[in-house]
Order: C-alpha cells, then structure tokens, then sequence
C-alpha cells in the first residue's frame, strides 16, 4: 500500500469530518509538473455539503489544501469530481430584454 502524505491525509479527515457517508470519501494524488492534483470523489448525496452554498464550503476547503501545500513546499490544487448520478440544477435564466438603442436621437440629457 502506497503511504499517504500530508496533503492527502489532511483532505481526507476533512471531508470525511463533514459528509453523511464517510465511507464512500476517495482521494487520489497525482504529482507532475504542475504540481500536485488532489481528486475528491464523494457520495451524490453528499456533494451539496462539499460544495457549500455559492461554493463557499469548497473554496474553503481548496485554500486550506493550497496551505497545507505551501508548509510542504508543494503546489496543490483540488478538483471535485461530480458523482455518477449526481443531479445538476440548471441555472435560472433571466428573461432576456432587448438592449437599449443608442442612436444620438435617443440621448437625453
């Protein structure tokens, strides 16, 4: 078995300190010439608590990782990856108007 550094058992009781089903937490590590890429695979259910609301939660997260990194002389960056039957909300679109005409007759000051 393959030893887990820093950076890769710090995320790890991170997030599984936060989900329902700690069970279903995978993190893999890849190190190349960028740097070190830290995966996250969670339970579908779970993705709204690691993601947090307007991503609050998973930024947090990130910047914790990036220092975690820096103490270790390492760049690491975080990708989430979506689950396999994830659902994804579409975002709401705002009814489109037509833009406002700019010719010089319309200018008033």
């Amino acid at each position: 078995m393959e030893k887990k550094t820093v950076d890769h058992e710090f995320l790890e009781f991170l997030v599984k300190s936060l989900v329902d089903h700690p069970d279903d937490v995978v993190v893999n590590r890849v190190v190349d010439e960028m740097g070190v890429l830290l995966t996250l695979k969670v339970n579908a259910e779970d993705m709204g608590q690691i993601i947090g609301r307007s991503g609050s939660t998973a930024r947090a997260i990130r910047n914790l990782v990036r220092i975690i990194g820096l103490k270790n002389h390492a760049r690491v960056n975080l990708k989430i990856e979506e689950p396999e039957g994830g659902r994804r909300v579409s975002t709401r679109r705002a009814e489109e108007k037509p833009a406002p005409a700019e010719d010089e007759d319309d200018l008033k000051f």
